[in-house]
């Protein structure tokens, strides 16, 4: 007898068990989306009004920060700025407290010697006038003709009194002796310009020192990078000299200490005085320390500076020539007008 079982349909899900999702998501990784996930999180990060990566200079107290700052060299400053845009923004905003510092302590000595010009723009409207008068102009050439060598002030910019005349002078001889250093170091010859002549690459040499000094009196961070780049002139000078054997004359005495210190500390020392300005780049071969606009005074046995209110007076002066010349000017006119009455009354 054959006995029909019933039929059990047999899934095959039940068969294989309870299947369970163990599927992941594959890792991308590629620069590609390493470059959109840094900047989606920049992006979230500043909606959300917060840096990421703080720089180490806002998280320093502002006195701590200035007083690192303050250790460095001008040139090094400038070097900094260019390091982040958080070291730039600080320098440039506490510039001219950096600058007054960094001189204070480094170049004491060759700061009251190399005063800037002051700006035609800040001096009074009246005053300009006067200065920019062509009469002026041609009285102060015997001030600016004979260098061929540096580039006169321009008197739409700085005052051209006589002392601020000579300041830009200083540093425009500055900017052109420190250019010509390595030549004196490797006892090259500098080119001669003939007489008479005007060559181009000195053209070109005179502007950019111009450009230089222009930027000084602007930015007070240029000013004490121009000290800076004196003093080095100044101690490769004098090293260069004491090596020649057979130069005898007095020099300021100067140590290793004394240049690895950075400063200028002995240039207070008593030594040669430094009254005229290099007319012509053949006095730079003799030439040790250039120091103007100062005097050793013996019963102070110490250096006394021309003061910063010599410009002050020199103006007084400007303005007393103006007054002077109005008056010679009416007063012949007058004379002019009484002659002309007299023809006609005759």
């Amino acid at each position: 007898m054959k006995i029909n079982m019933p039929r059990i349909d047999v899934c095959e899900d039940e068969e294989l068990g309870v299947l369970q999702d163990k599927t992941e998501a594959l890792t991308i990784r590629s620069k590609r989306t390493e470059r959109v996930r840094k900047k989606q999180t920049k992006k979230s990060m500043k909606a959300k009004g917060k840096d990421p990566h703080p720089h180490f200079m806002t998280l320093l107290p502002y006195e701590l920060a200035m007083e690192i700052l303050v250790l460095l060299k001008p040139s090094d400053l400038f070097r900094l700025q260019r390091a982040s845009k958080a070291f730039r923004d600080f320098i440039a905003q506490e510039e001219a407290r950096l600058a007054r510092a960094v001189s204070r302590w480094r170049y004491s000595s060759l700061e009251p010697c190399f005063r800037l010009p002051v700006l035609l723009a800040d001096m009074d409207p009246a005053i300009q006038g006067v200065l920019q008068m062509p009469e002026r102009q041609e009285i102060m050439t015997i001030h600016k003709k004979p260098y061929r060598h540096i580039r006169p002030p321009d008197p739409t910019v700085a005052c051209t009194c006589l002392t601020c005349t000579l300041r830009w002078s200083a540093l425009a001889v500055v900017v052109d002796f420190a250019h010509w250093q390595q030549h004196l170091d490797d006892g090259e010859p500098i080119p001669i310009i003939p007489p008479g002549k005007f060559p181009q690459w000195n053209q070109t040499i005179i502007d950019a020192h111009a450009t230089i000094v222009r930027k000084a009196l602007y930015s007070p961070l240029w000013h004490a990078r121009l000290l800076e780049a004196h003093l080095a002139s100044t101690t490769r000078s004098i090293r260069r000299h004491a090596a020649n054997k057979g130069n005898k004359r007095l020099r300021f005495r100067m140590t290793e200490e004394d240049v690895d210190s950075g400063t200028d500390a002995f240039l207070a020392r008593s030594g040669p005085p430094s009254f005229d300005i290099p007319y012509h780049r053949d006095n730079y071969y003799l030439l040790e320390t250039f120091m103007p606009n100062r005097c050793w005074s013996n019963d102070q046995s110490r250096w006394l500076h021309i003061p910063a209110e010599q410009h002050d007076r020199d103006v007084e002066f400007v303005v007393q020539w103006a007054e002077r010349r109005a008056k010679q000017q009416a007063g012949a006119r007058a004379g002019e007008q009484a002659a002309a009455n007299a023809v006609i009354v005759v």
